[in-house]
């Protein structure tokens, strides 16, 4: 399994299939702790759908990250990009891990950037089966 990695280079995140910036800015602000900076790269009527929760809304998402994602890195590995035909928007798919301070689990996210290259909306899916997802539950 390959994980992303920083390119030594550039100390940049790289992603097999993604060059896009504001997706590899996600998950470097993320991993990074720097949630001000994560909710940035939203638009103004941008939303997060994370797993088990109600949809996020961009004005919201710094604090939700806050009380929910620190000690959580993310290992996104590969993606793919592709132009949707409403308002020059684009679709990026990646997959990869979390870990956590309690579990580790694959996942798979959703994103679809405006034509600013910000993020309208990601959708964050667990790929586990049911029974690790009922393991999961707090």
């Amino acid at each position: 399994m390959t994980l992303a990695k920083s390119n030594p280079d550039t100390n940049c995140l790289t992603i097999e299939g993604i060059t896009e910036p504001v997706i590899l800015d996600y998950f470097e602000t993320l991993n990074a702790g720097d949630f001000e900076g994560t909710a940035a790269l939203f638009a103004a009527d941008g939303v997060m759908y994370p797993p088990f929760e109600s949809a996020i809304a961009a004005a919201d998402l710094a604090d939700y990250l806050e009380a929910e994602a620190v000690g959580m890195t993310l290992y996104p590995q590969q993606g793919i990009l592709k132009n949707l035909a409403e308002d020059r928007q684009i679709e990026v798919r990646v997959t990869g891990k979390v870990d956590t301070p309690y579990f580790s689990v694959n996942v798979a996210w959703s994103f679809v950037l405006n034509s600013e290259r910000e993020i309208l909306a990601v959708e964050i899916k667990l790929l586990a089966s049911p029974q690790e997802l009922l393991n999961l539950r707090r």
